[in-house]
């Protein structure tokens, strides 16, 4: 039996440094550090499949929507969108450019609160994606709050906060039914403490 592989030591990661990771580990890069993380809860991963669908419903065939996909940003930062739109021509690549996706979509969990609303904001915003949406399961309701960018200063701005039906029109027209998902949430949370 061989040894197990060791992760490399650094005190700041760069892209360049991440050939050197085994291919099946979970890794985001952000703000040059390596972020590993286990694998999320069915709850979690539900909640963003229902936001892929929903977002997939009217995407334009130009674009295709992908979850949990890494996104090239710059020298330090290779995040992993819990959902993604990006433009066609990326089918069967991995990391994304950054350039060609134009929503990002982060579904907070208890270990990624600060990194979801405060660092990735940051480096998507400054990366240029045009809308970000963070949803909140953690409360009784789901909550979306959509950050819009301002192009010129490269930050986002409060588009909205809700915890009842979501509709936009960009990037293309969509609508989630946040209270149907919060009642989704509920019940399967009910189903799963009964088979306990």
């Amino acid at each position: 039996m061989t040894a197990a592989p060791k992760l490399p030591q650094r005190s700041e990661w760069t892209v360049d440094d991440l050939d050197e990771l085994p291919p099946d580990l979970p890794y985001e890069l952000i703000n040059g550090r390596l972020v590993v993380a286990p694998s999320a809860v069915p709850a979690h991963q539900d909640l963003a499949i229902e936001l892929a669908l929903a977002l997939r419903a009217s995407c334009p065939p130009e674009y295709m929507i992908s979850t949990d996909q890494s996104l090239r940003v710059n020298r330090h930062n290779e995040p992993r969108p819990d959902v993604v739109a990006v433009t066609i021509d990326n089918y069967g690549r991995s990391p994304v450019p950054v350039e060609d996706a134009v929503i990002a979509i982060e579904v907070i969990s208890p270990t990624s609160q600060f990194r979801d609303m405060v660092e990735k904001a940051d480096i998507y915003a400054s990366a240029g994606i045009a809308t970000y949406w963070i949803v909140d399961q953690s409360r009784p309701d789901i909550q979306l709050t959509e950050m819009v960018l301002d192009r010129p200063r490269r930050r986002y701005v409060l588009g909205g906060s809700t915890t009842g039906v979501f509709s936009v029109s960009e990037p293309w027209p969509v609508t989630i039914d946040l209270p149907a998902l919060s009642r989704r949430r509920a019940e399967m949370l009910a189903r799963a403490a009964k088979a306990r």
